[in-house]
């Protein structure tokens, strides 16, 4: 396993819902977590909070970026995307993109044993659900995918579960999620450790339908 060089940090943000989440670690001594209730002025605040929340640290001992990636508010998304995009491209280091469903699952995690499903969903518009469904993986390091970020009727999720032959009780996400973001950033290690560099470039929100 590769770990951060002496002094370095990672960075979370999740800004997919209402609530902004930071988060920063070293993974060995020190990590550090903030929420704030935004709203509608995480476009107003999310920088001023973002520049006070790394304090008294520099930019320089951060060697990752982690951000939520979605699903969630189009809006919000995107603010953190782009600040989370444009961060990793100045400090020319990677960039994480981490669903906010993986988050929540691995946010939970602990309440289920390796071999059983987590099944969450988020409510979309139009009488849809966003869902997924993970296990964790038996290093407990991570997250296995058994059916990726998507979004369907009510009556297609119970179609796609008796297909695949899993019978749980979905996890429903709250309507704030920036208290997960310090699962963004272990995963997003998780991943680090394993050698994995993503490019800024390489990373994308996940809006699940599009907007109209």
């Amino acid at each position: 396993m590769i770990s951060l060089t002496s002094h370095g940090y990672g960075l979370g943000l999740h800004t997919t819902s209402s609530q902004l989440g930071l988060s920063l670690s070293n993974f060995i001594t020190e990590t550090q977590t903030q929420t704030w209730d935004l709203d509608r002025q995480l476009s107003n605040y999310l920088h001023q909070y973002l520049q006070e929340f790394i304090q008294p640290k520099t930019w320089q001992p951060f060697q990752f970026i982690a951000v939520a990636k979605g699903p969630g508010s189009f809006t919000s998304n995107r603010i953190g995307m782009v600040t989370a995009r444009t961060l990793a491209q100045q400090l020319n280091i990677p960039l994480f993109g981490i669903s906010s469903l993986a988050a929540f699952a691995w946010f939970h995690h602990h309440d289920y044993s390796i071999n059983d499903p987590i099944f969450i969903q988020m409510k979309a518009s139009r009488g849809q659900f966003y869902g997924a469904i993970y296990y964790k993986n038996k290093q407990e390091n991570g997250l296995d995918v058994i059916l990726n970020d998507t979004v369907m009727k009510p009556e297609d999720w119970e179609k796609t579960l008796q297909d695949l032959n899993l019978y749980c009780q979905p996890l429903i996400t709250p309507s704030k999620l920036g208290m997960t973001v310090s699962s963004v950033l272990e995963l997003a290690y998780y991943q680090w450790q394993q050698g994995q560099r993503p490019h800024w470039s390489e990373v994308m929100p996940f809006y699940g339908m599009s907007v109209v």
